[in-house]
């Protein structure tokens, strides 16, 4: 056997060992990443020695990039949840947006609220809010509802500091605020097409939330859009300011847009320096938590604002392990030289090179579930195969991250969470309600993608 066929061999079973353990085991997808980035590398022709340097290597340069900030974020998004500050901008842009036009508040809430927030939680958070939104207009849930989970999910896949995306700019070495730039725009054309998706899919699922159930006849009389307004004033007496609500999303994205934008156009020196340094991801972030701690969280004690944020350390720990052996699988495939060989002969194929992740971010979102450990399987998997090809790198990152939001299903959490608390429990509805929209999003990802290689690919 050539080298060459050794190596993709090794590929082949770390892979199919991986995905047979996240499948059919009680191995964890962390140790099933560390299992499979060692089987690549010793059956792909490596010294044993070789393979565990790699594997420490990779998993240390990946977190080394984005570790801080991920735990950064995780604990910002936990002061966003506890203190009401999701909810105040829901229901600022209801009043903004005006009447009859819910869907695409809720939908604008989501795309901006998961940026900080873990997704799952952020539909929990807001769940309530589109309850009393369908009772309070006449609309159905489902129109609301998926609006919202659409809105949530574009920036979930797309927008650092959400721990997948940031975790697939480390592994893709992509400069965090191209990433961000990028997702904010491929998140539009999703959200578009999501609410118009909910709009139609309203009107055949036509259900409106009842103290005891679900009611599936429409009022009678439905609230006018100003006592809608009225309520939502003496809710917002009880939440933070919109300001202080909005400053920390606000202020790490325009500080790392600065940096990048500098950087970019080679700008350096004096007091220039000091403005780069607090765009740096890890210290802008850095400063929203300080800004969250103090605008949003003065009203708990001491222990509690600790407990709040340790609460959201807890989750952010397993994100790291998972990008950590991400960037493990990826470095073993880069050292054991598969990862050039197998450039050499997409290179040759009437394909474009950024559909290598989103192909493979597909294929594995579909077999295992998850869309973090989608979107960072294909990162390492693909980022050794793409660096060497005539390809823009912050859209190949786009492309591992966006792949994985096909078709959402039964093995993934998400789905369970808006199918139950819409209060939809047949098996069709539910494909309808939430598995359809999230493959239209990735058809619309897909022409996004195909559409800005064209002019910057």
């Amino acid at each position: 056997m050539s080298p060459e066929m050794q190596m993709i061999l090794g590929l082949v079973i770390g892979v199919a060992a991986l995905i047979f353990l996240v499948l059919k085991t009680k191995i964890h997808a962390f140790l099933a990443l560390i299992i499979g980035a060692s089987l690549t590398g010793l059956i792909g022709g490596m010294n044993p020695i070789e393979v565990s340097g790699a594997i420490s290597s990779g998993f240390g340069s990946t977190l080394g990039s984005i570790g801080i900030v991920i735990g950064f974020g995780v604990m910002i998004g936990r002061i966003l949840e506890v203190s009401g500050a999701a909810e105040r901008l829901a229901y600022s842009l209801i009043r903004f947006i005006g009447k009859r036009k819910e869907e695409w508040a809720m939908a604008i809430a989501g795309y901006i609220v998961s940026i900080p927030i873990f997704v799952d939680s952020a539909f929990v958070i807001l769940n309530p809010l589109v309850k009393a939104l369908s009772r309070k207009t006449g609309k159905s849930v489902i129109t609301l509802g998926v609006a919202l989970g659409i809105g949530l999910v574009a920036t979930h896949h797309a927008v650092p500091p959400t721990p997948g995306p940031l975790g697939v700019a480390g592994i893709f070495g992509v400069d965090i605020g191209t990433m961000i730039a990028w997702g904010l725009l491929f998140a539009i054309p999703i959200i578009i097409s999501g609410v118009l998706y909910a709009q139609w899919i309203g009107k055949r699922i036509y259900q409106i939330p009842t103290e005891d159930g679900l009611d599936f006849e429409r009022p009678e009389e439905q609230m006018s859009y100003q006592e809608l307004v009225q309520i939502t004033d003496e809710r917002n007496k009880e939440l933070p300011s919109l300001f202080r609500s909005m400053f920390p999303i606000l202020l790490p994205i325009v500080l790392i847009f600065m940096n990048t934008t500098l950087q970019a156009r080679g700008i350096k020196g004096g007091w220039i320096d000091y403005v780069l340094f607090l765009g740096q991801p890890i210290i802008a972030v850095g400063l929203s938590l300080v800004a969250a701690i103090y605008l949003l969280a003065g009203q708990l004690k001491r222990e509690q604002a600790l407990e709040r944020m340790e609460e959201g350390m807890v989750t952010a720990g397993i994100i790291l392990l998972v990008t950590g052996a991400g960037g493990a699988l990826g470095q073993v495939l880069r050292s054991s030289g598969a990862g050039d060989y197998i450039a050499q002969q997409v290179a040759t194929l009437p394909l474009p090179a950024v559909l290598i992740p989103f192909i493979i971010a597909t294929l594995v979102r579909l077999i295992q579930g998850s869309g973090t450990v989608a979107m960072i399987t294909a990162a390492s998997i693909s980022a050794p195969i793409v660096v060497n090809l005539d390809i823009n790198m912050a859209l190949a990152a786009q492309a591992a991250a966006l792949g994985a939001m096909v078709f959402s299903y039964f093995n993934d959490s998400l789905f369970w969470v808006v199918n139950r608390m819409l209060g939809v429990k047949k098996v069709k509805e539910q494909i309808l309600v939430w598995s359809v929209p999230t493959t239209i999003a990735w058809l619309v990802s897909l022409v996004s993608i195909l559409v800005a290689n064209l002019f910057v690919g």
